[in-house]
């Protein structure tokens, strides 16, 4: 049994590494959630908060891998163009926007007021 569980960290790990080096939206993403991190590390910003961004950067980073897997699997399928194979692809990034969407809503609903305090203040 632990030889299999093994297995499936390394399988999972695979697919992260095979969509991390063939979308460049997933780095975009990475990098966006580590500025979020840092930036809530130095705005000291609460439990609550920090959970929220948390949840956020892990939807989109995880709609991103399943926007990858649709676009395989479509593509594994499907040789020539066919509508219906454009609208899967586009519905699966468009859920990603979506979430990238709601990301940028709350990273603002956390930040901004920060920045516009710091700015208040005449510290940036």
């Amino acid at each position: 049994m632990p030889r299999k569980f093994a297995e499936s960290f390394t399988y999972a790990l695979r697919g992260v590494r095979f969509s991390f080096r063939s979308q460049r939206n997933l780095s975009i993403h990475l990098i966006s959630g580590t500025a979020a991190v840092l930036l809530g590390i130095i705005f000291r910003i609460s439990f609550i908060e920090t959970a929220i961004l948390v949840i956020v950067i892990g939807a989109v980073i995880v709609l991103e891998l399943l926007n990858t897997a649709m676009e395989e699997i479509v593509n594994l399928l499907t040789l020539s163009r066919k509508m219906r194979a454009m609208v899967a692809k586009d519905v699966a990034a468009g859920a990603v926007l979506v979430a990238c969407s709601g990301a940028l809503v709350v990273g603002c609903l956390i930040f901004l007021p920060r920045i516009a305090n710091l700015l208040l203040k005449g510290i940036i």
